[in-house]
């Protein structure tokens, strides 16, 4: 009878080694994984521009965050996801930093422009920010010019 004991206690004891065995091998060292990125910049705006197409704003602006390191363009289009999620004073931080990033922006100027005619401050700022856009781009003179006229309008009023 004792032999059929110290049988079953070897195969318990096996047992403990095999899972102690098993434990031990799951516990490898640990290892330092460095991903690459596997979309260019251009990749994270063009994904930034369909999840703001479709509303996702969140998305779009963790993408438009990825884009800017190496797309000083992206500053504008966070610009305006924030400006549509009402977020004004992230807007107006984003469309600085596109103006200090990429000054020859016109598009840049002008939202910025129109956020202050928005807010209703900073008239005399964003007159200078519609001349400067059409300044930059001729060809959407209509646009600027009508962002202009506005914030014109409105600085009458205050007066």
């Amino acid at each position: 009878m004792s032999r059929v004991i110290s049988e079953e206690r070897m195969i318990r004891i096996r047992l403990l080694m095999l899972m102690l065995l098993v434990i031990i091998a799951g516990c490898a060292m640990p290892r330092i994984i460095i991903y690459d990125d596997p979309l260019s910049s251009e990749e994270h705006l063009k994904l930034g521009m369909a999840y703001e197409k479709d509303g996702e704003f969140d998305n779009a602006i963790t993408e438009y965050k990825a884009a800017v390191k190496r797309l000083p363009i992206a500053y504008l289009y966070l610009g305006n996801v924030y400006f549509q999620k009402n977020e004004l004073d992230q807007a107006e931080k984003y469309y600085k930093k596109g103006i200090r990033k990429e000054s020859h922006n016109a598009d840049v100027h002008n939202n910025l422009a129109w956020l202050y005619y928005i807010r209703k401050e900073n008239l005399d700022r964003a007159e200078t920010l519609a001349l400067k856009a059409m300044e930059l781009d001729p060809s959407k003179r209509d646009v600027y010019m009508d962002t202009l006229e506005k914030v014109r309008e409105l600085k009458g009023r205050n007066k």
